[in-house]
């Protein structure tokens, strides 16, 4: 059997670590053996991003760099930024639209911010030039986008909520409420409820 040396290519085994603790060097071996034979000796290169200071990746023209800055060593005051700064660094690469997605997505996973931090990062978004934060906004992920719209549900819930408390509080009939509000007649028992 002939092989076409083309497709014979090197194999650089590497582990990449994305737990965020412990801190110390994992090793880079991976031994089976019995007391009187070793069967195997496999070496990897190791990549820890716990270890590593995101500010030494953000002129790195590296996609991976871009993914992997979120499961870098990043102070909690600096989370905010570097979600940014990952996203920046992502749009300035021009990949496909698929690769865009799923390194946007794999930061949206590691690195996800509460409510005061999601204010400072779109505050650095702010800081931005306009074509950048234009493209940024541009990778929110499919899963950003279904949150995004569970949020205008959660509102339109809320509203629809307040509506049938004003009718609640006016004592018309739980049937009319339930028609012009959507909400069920159990809703509307438990919204009272809630009001006592």
């Amino acid at each position: 059997m002939k092989f076409d040396r083309l497709h014979l290519k090197d194999i650089y085994p590497i582990v990449l670590f994305s737990f965020d603790e412990p801190y110390r060097p994992e090793q880079n071996k991976y031994v089976v053996e019995f007391p009187n034979f070793r069967v195997l000796e496999f070496r990897f290169h190791t990549i820890q991003p716990n270890r590593l200071n995101w500010r030494d990746y953000l002129n790195r023209s590296n996609p991976v760099a871009a993914a992997l800055m979120a499961k870098m060593k990043i102070a909690k005051k600096d989370r905010a930024k570097v979600k940014a700064e990952c996203l920046r660094l992502l749009v300035t690469l021009q990949l496909n639209p698929a690769k865009t997605r799923l390194i946007s997505k794999f930061v949206d996973t590691y690195l996800r911010l509460d409510a005061k931090e999601e204010k400072a990062f779109q505050a650095e978004i702010d800081k931005l030039g306009v074509v950048e934060k234009e493209r940024i906004m541009e990778t929110l992920t499919s899963w950003e986008e279904r949150g995004l719209r569970k949020g205008r549900q959660e509102g339109r819930q809320e509203e629809r909520q307040a509506i049938a408390l004003n009718m609640l509080q006016r004592k018309l009939p739980l049937e009319t409420i339930a028609e012009v509000t959507g909400l069920t007649i159990e809703q509307l028992h438990q919204l009272q409820a809630e009001q006592r």
